[in-house]
């Protein structure tokens, strides 16, 4: 039986570069560029050189709102949300509820934020109280969405979502406020369970939630405010990847720090990156890629940023002059003693993409544009290796007619091309896990996966992954992170069935506490997940 341990590199990072524009449900071909990150390695490419090159689906025509924000739980259920000031959606909230003396409207009976089911493909309506545009947000340790900040009356606030069982749950909205506004900030799990909410336009400084008592509440981050262009600013919703040292790489506009926030010190800068602004507004995107863990090494942490735009190119958009976007990606290996920026580039230019880490290891790209902007859209990977896509709307109100490009309410899905029925047979069924206690993995426990093929044929090459979902708005999925496990053990049980043995990461360092997403991929064809909690 093979299989791939860390002794052996990683596989090869294939950038699926996918162009779209999402209003009229047009798609360019995707293209495929494997670049020479893992060249040692020969692990079959048939998952990313199908003919169709991936498939497109539209899932709902319109969910009544579009999808700025997005969240995927443990109970495979997706929290959408958009903003309030908008004036009416179009999904009606239910049982006479409303809200009153919003801003816009004397009394909204609409709903602004949903439940999607992704197993039954269908929507219920959810509550928010105060605005929520242009927030942020991370899942907790027990599963829970803390969702910071917004606008005017909902940019000091805290609201927590908590999946249940039946179709109760509804956003809460705490008492305890943020300690300044948060509009257009980011946020990061860490490895003691609190969360970091960093900048925010005119916030230049970070804070935690929960707050430790008769601790010290906000604190100040000049770098922000170094980073800030004059009238364009460029260094909102921050890149925030935590590093396997427990430390906080932070990147704003052009330039990234290791921040220690626990001593409230930047302990090193980076180089600048080449070329455009890489921050919102003129906001390219940004992954740490997979981190390969072994127990005797810690893991390298390299982390990469694609698109973006000159500086001025928002200020220009505005006058109806549209600048190209950037078509460069950034590499930097931040654990290298002397990190450089190996800089490359995509088919195509793209300012406010998304990037997402698939079960495989690779990096897709979607959703922005090369001049036009498809402003408030949203992408997230689902239990079963697809990507859900929402939103986008580049107007002040919903807009749907006589624009070139109207709000969308619809929600689709990309399947990429390890999705095709044509490699059904490779594709693993997870049947168990065996370890864990209570529902709970240990760090560094080992545990067992059972899994199963389709169809009777040798067992190939294959790693088992672990992802955190993301909470993406604004080109930028917070919190997601990757880790190929090592593997201990392998054996075949029966004619159909497998088991492998793997450790969990060794540290909240490496994967903070909370809920992570567990793929068997075989030969570059991953299983629908397993759902485990890390404490």
């Amino acid at each position: 039986m093979a299989f791939i341990n860390l002794s052996s590199l990683f596989s090869l990072l294939l950038i699926l570069s996918l162009f779209t524009l999402t209003s009229q449900f047009h798609r360019r071909k995707p293209t495929t560029t494997p670049p020479p990150f893992f060249p040692s390695l020969n692990i079959s490419l048939a998952s990313a050189t199908a003919p169709n090159g991936g498939q497109w689906t539209l899932l709902q025509k319109s969910i009544g709102v579009s999808a700025m924000h997005m969240q995927l739980l443990h109970n495979n259920k997706v929290v959408i949300f958009d903003r309030t000031d908008f004036g009416p959606s179009n999904l009606t909230l239910p049982d006479g509820k409303c809200r009153y003396n919003d801003e816009v409207l004397h009394q909204d009976c609409t709903a602004h934020s949903l439940l999607y089911d992704v197993a039954s493909n269908t929507f219920r309506p959810l509550m928010v109280q105060t605005d929520v545009w242009c927030s942020s947000g991370a899942v907790n340790s027990d599963g829970t969405l803390v969702q910071t900040g917004g606008y005017h009356d909902g940019d000091h606030k805290i609201r927590l979502f908590t999946p249940c069982l039946d179709e109760l749950c509804d956003w809460i909205e705490l008492q305890q406020n943020l300690t300044v506004q948060r509009w257009y900030s980011s946020d990061h799990i860490l490895p003691d369970g609190r969360i970091i909410v960093v900048g925010g336009r005119r916030a230049f400084s970070y804070e935690f939630f929960p707050t430790v008592l008769n601790q010290k509440s906000i604190f100040y981050f000049p770098f922000l405010k170094e980073t800030t262009d004059p009238k364009e600013e460029n260094n909102l919703y921050p890149f925030l990847h935590l590093l396997p040292d427990g430390n906080l790489f932070v990147f704003a506009n052009q330039r990234s720090v290791v921040l220690d926030y626990v001593n409230n010190k930047i302990v090193k800068e980076f180089p600048t990156i080449p070329g455009e602004k890489r921050t919102y507004p003129a906001t390219g995107s940004s992954v740490l890629l997979p981190l390969r863990l072994n127990p005797a090494a810690a893991p390298e942490a390299e982390v990469m940023i694609c698109g973006g735009a000159r500086g001025g190119a928002y200020m220009k958009a505005a006058k109806g002059i549209f600048v190209p976007a950037s078509k460069t990606c950034g590499r930097l290996r931040v654990t290298d003693l002397d990190p450089k920026w190996v800089m490359e580039e995509m088919p195509s230019g793209r300012v406010m993409p998304d990037m997402l880490l698939l079960p495989t290891g690779a990096v897709i790209i979607l959703n922005g544009a090369e001049k036009a902007r498809m402003y408030h859209s949203a992408a997230t990977l689902l239990p079963d290796g697809r990507i859900l896509v929402g939103g986008s709307n580049p107007h002040r109100w919903y807009n749907f007619t006589d624009v070139r490009y109207p709000t969308e309410l619809s929600l689709e899905d990309f399947s990429p091309p390890y999705m095709d029925a044509v490699y059904s047979h490779l594709r693993p069924s997870i049947l168990s896990v065996e370890g864990p206690t209570d529902n709970f993995i240990s760090y560094g426990q080992a545990f067992s996966i059972t899994f199963s093929l389709g169809l009777y044929q040798p067992v190939g090459e294959y790693i088992v992954t672990m992802v955190a979902p993301s909470f993406t708005t604004h080109s930028f999925a917070m919190n997601q992170r990757l880790m190929v496990l090592y593997i201990v053990s392998a054996e075949q049980l029966s004619t159909f069935a497998y088991k492998v043995t793997v450790y969990a990461p060794a540290t909240a360092n490496v994967a903070p506490p909370g809920y992570y997403m567990v793929f068997v991929v075989h030969q570059g064809v991953p299983s629908y997940c397993a759902w485990i909690r890390m404490k």
